[in-house]
């Protein structure tokens, strides 16, 4: 029984592993470690200090307690920057989600010539700048000299205030934001249809069930996973979009399509305001937090995500 014993204890040692297993894979993961410490854990700490003074580049910090974060909620601009935000936030990732899902679906399993060819096609226009497209869609939706508004007057018809009418505006960078944005997401749609085995939809057609509930049925719950993945990254990106409404509206017309991300900039370089604007990204850094909280609770119940 002894020796039964002792062949048991060095069955369930571990071994502590020789260079190329423990050293080896730590020296090549050291170049990102380090750059996630100085790029993202050092200025998080930086920034939850810094949100809790009164901090200038050109004056000494003054160490000012919850001040700035009692402002915040005193302050009509920030608030509107909330609610834009969130706003285009909501309507930006439900579009984007919808749209990239029927494209993907489209362009998943050959079910149209030349498939290749569109898939390149729609995943373009996500590999350009962001301030290249906000200038492109500028000059396409401007009221004098856009081309849009060109081709209504030439037709007899009157130009459309594309981007100076607030409604107009945020609904234009909502459409430009998912023209943009779309196929990147569409490329994870596909490779989530693609790992769906094609038995269940040959089952699903011998049972005589529609597309629409093979759709319900079968896709979609199979397709949870990577559903959440897009909302997330998502929900993200849109909370802090900021290039393409600079370029495309300036955050106007007055504050219709100004966003946090946008007055964060304009608070901290602008202003020399560094304190309030940290504590104005905390806020967001939450709010993100909570919005993604919120979607892994209703995206994935049973905790399943393979």
């Amino acid at each position: 029984m002894k020796k039964l014993k002792k062949k048991d204890e060095r069955i369930h040692v571990r071994t502590k592993g020789n260079f190329h297993q423990t050293l080896a894979p730590m020296l090549f993961l050291a170049p990102n470690i380090l750059i996630f410490l100085l790029f993202i854990i050092i200025p998080l700490f930086q920034g939850l200090r810094m949100a809790f003074m009164d901090w200038g580049i050109f004056t000494v910090p003054e160490f000012v307690g919850l001040k700035n974060f009692a402002n915040l909620f005193k302050d009509e601009v920030f608030l509107i920057t909330i609610k834009n935000t969130i706003v285009y936030s909501f309507f930006a990732v439900v579009l984007l989600t919808v749209v990239s899902l029927c494209l993907a679906l489209m362009l998943s399993r050959n079910s149209m010539k030349g498939e290749r060819v569109f898939r390149a096609v729609f995943y373009i226009p996500s590999l350009l700048s962001m301030i290249a497209v906000g200038i492109a869609w500028r000059f396409i939706l401007g009221d004098e000299m856009g081309i849009v508004n060109y081709v209504l007057r030439s037709m007899g018809g009157s130009g459309v205030k594309w981007l100076t009418d607030g409604n107009l505006a945020m609904m234009c960078v909502i459409l430009v934001s998912v023209w943009a944005s779309s196929g990147y997401y569409m490329i994870m749609f596909i490779s989530g249809l693609q790992a769906i085995p094609n038995e269940l939809y040959e089952a699903a057609t011998i049972d005589g069930s529609s597309p629409w509930n093979t759709f319900w049925r079968i896709t979609l719950p199979l397709l949870r996973s990577t559903v959440l993945v897009v909302l997330v990254l998502a929900t993200i990106a849109s909370f802090k979009a900021y290039e393409l409404i600079v370029t495309m509206t300036k955050g106007g017309p007055g504050y219709a399509t100004k966003f946090i991300v946008q007055q964060v900039y304009q608070v901290a370089f602008q202003e020399d305001r560094m304190g309030y604007a940290s504590a104005m990204s905390i806020v967001l850094m939450v709010i993100i937090g909570i919005f993604t909280l919120v979607q892994f609770k209703f995206a994935g119940k049973d905790g399943q995500y393979d």
